[in-house]
């Protein structure tokens, strides 16, 4: 008789799966939950430590950790030295594997769980058994995903109770990434606790990380780059679980831009709005009404706005709808905590209105969602940074004869913030206005040349740079791209400071009677 041992902690569609297994003439050995889920099915089963002869030790930590089991999946067919020892020492072959692992993620992500119950559902016979099985895979078939019992069985059946060596690997494979992806939360759990520990560095040695698949997409960057995205199965509000309300399927750059607006958004407290192109915001405001954030974020730069990428911090109603229709601007992607029915019926009322993707993250992604490491892929290796947030508030440092005013404080305030999200060089004209509202009027992105940015920003923001001020995301090193903004109306500038031409730039904003402040904070964005 051929065997196959199942213990799920997902029972989804177990008992369906374990009775076409026995259909198919398979003896089922379980455990536990699994077991007793079986039992009540009325289908047979045998307890593993009836089949081993030794029972549950520990509360249940020993029990699938037998020579009779690990001896089952192991053994080669093929290897007469293996298949006399399985002989001598009565061991039984198993054919199939059935197993899913203790939800350790869920159970850490818990609010108010105790570290004891986080590491009582550390599963370790689960993974030990399906890396047995994995290593076996062309004798043993390793089920690890619910989603595969229907396609296991359909192949069962039309191979006479075998599975095609092409599936058996494929089978491995998820099991190995499975398990990789199990151990990379375990080891991400421990290290967020050791980095709470005196002196010690916020990166280890070694890092691992683990994703799951959430769809594949259309392409990458371009039609020609295969592309996916992948999840780390963080709970909560994110971009990753949002809930896509309506529009066309999600393309690589729409993740990437609806990310970027995210994390500007997410800035501000104040009802806020950004609409992101190519990675750059082109409009940005806060107000005191959501509506007129949003009024003024595509105000910002209405012909950069167009095919944009829109995000918001507050619930899109049916007013910002109406309102992001009246103005004619096309969007690709519209995300925001929270988006109402009658927001969605809004939108139809445009061209466009069936093809925008309209995400829904349920909720506002907290603080410790929002300050994770960031990564990148280079030649050969990746690299590793916090996230760009200080620990400490911004620190504006008074640099020239004229004292900023209230008002260029707060468009100061507003500028800097959306100064950060813009890739560098970057240079950001903002205006407040009567009604407290702020929002950016001209951005220089991601020119070689800081007095490059400065132009582009002010050719941007054309008359509405009088009275404007500027903020820049690392020191002028030269008082060209100050003489730029001043020219076109610039009142005042935020900067880091720190160059060693920093007194030439001081000089030439006190010259043009301008406020200058200096944070010594930098902002590169690469």
């Amino acid at each position: 008789m051929r065997r196959a041992l199942i213990s799920v902690t997902d029972k989804a569609g177990v008992v369906e799966f374990a009775r076409g297994l026995a259909e198919l003439g398979f003896g089922l050995l379980s455990t536990g939950g699994t077991k007793k889920a079986l039992v009540e099915a009325e289908v047979e089963v045998q307890e593993v430590a009836d089949y081993t002869g030794f029972p549950e030790l520990m509360d249940g930590r020993i029990k699938t950790l037998h020579p009779k089991v690990h001896g089952g999946l192991l053994g080669r067919r093929d290897d007469a030295g293996h298949v006399a020892a399985m002989a001598a020492h009565a061991i039984e072959p198993i054919d199939l594997l059935c197993v899913n692992l203790y939800r350790f993620r869920e159970t850490a992500s818990k609010a108010g769980v105790s570290r004891a119950d986080v590491v009582e559902n550390i599963d370790i016979g689960g993974p030990a058994m399906i890396r047995s099985a994995a290593k076996n895979h062309a004798h043993v078939a390793v089920v690890v995903d619910p989603a595969d019992y229907s396609a296991v069985l359909r192949a069962l059946r039309e191979n006479n109770g075998r599975l095609p060596q092409d599936l058996l690997r494929k089978l491995a494979a998820k099991a190995f990434s499975h398990t990789a992806a199990y151990d990379a939360a375990i080891a991400s759990w421990f290290d967020c606790e050791r980095r709470t520990m005196p002196g010690e560095p916020f990166f280890p040695q070694k890092i691992s990380m683990g994703g799951e698949k959430l769809q594949d997409l259309r392409y990458g960057e371009n039609p020609h780059q295969v592309a996916s995205f992948y999840t780390f199965g963080d709970r909560g509000p994110n971009l990753a679980n949002a809930r896509q309300r309506s529009g066309k399927e999600l393309s690589y750059n729409n993740i990437l831009d609806a990310d970027a607006a995210l994390a500007l958004v997410l800035e501000f407290h104040e009802p806020a709005c950004v609409v992101v192109k190519h990675n750059n915001p082109c409009g940005s405001a806060q107000a005191t009404t959501a509506l007129r954030a949003v009024e003024l974020a595509i105000a910002g730069d209405p012909v950069s706005a167009f095919g944009g990428i829109l995000a918001t911090n507050r619930t899109f109603d049916a007013a910002m709808a109406e309102k992001v229709v009246a103005t004619g601007t096309f969007l690709e992607v519209i995300v925001a905590p929270h988006i109402d029915d009658a927001a969605l019926a809004a939108l139809q009322k445009a061209t466009w209105g069936k093809s925008v993707r309209v995400m829904e993250l349920g909720g506002l992604p907290d603080a410790a969602a929002r300050n994770r490491f960031v990564g990148r892929q280079v030649s050969g290796g990746f690299l590793m940074q916090t996230a760009d947030m200080p620990r400490e508030g911004l620190q504006l440092q008074p640099a020239t004869e004229r004292s900023a005013t209230d008002h260029e404080v707060a468009a100061m305030r507003f500028a800097w913030s959306v100064c950060k999200h813009v890739k560098s060089n970057a240079i950001v004209l903002a205006r407040r206005e009567d009604d407290g509202s702020c929002w950016t009027v001209g951005v220089g992105a991601g020119q070689m040349s800081r007095v490059d940015s400065a132009r582009i920003a002010c050719h941007k923001a054309g008359d509405r740079a009088k009275g404007a001020v500027a903020a820049g995301d690392a020191f002028f090193p030269f008082a060209d791209g100050l003489q730029v903004c001043t020219d076109a109306g610039v009142t005042a500038l935020i900067q880091p400071g720190g160059s060693k031409r920093d007194a030439e730039v001081v000089t030439a904003a006190n010259a043009a009677q301008v406020a200058m402040v200096f944070t010594g904070v930098r902002h590169f964005r690469h």
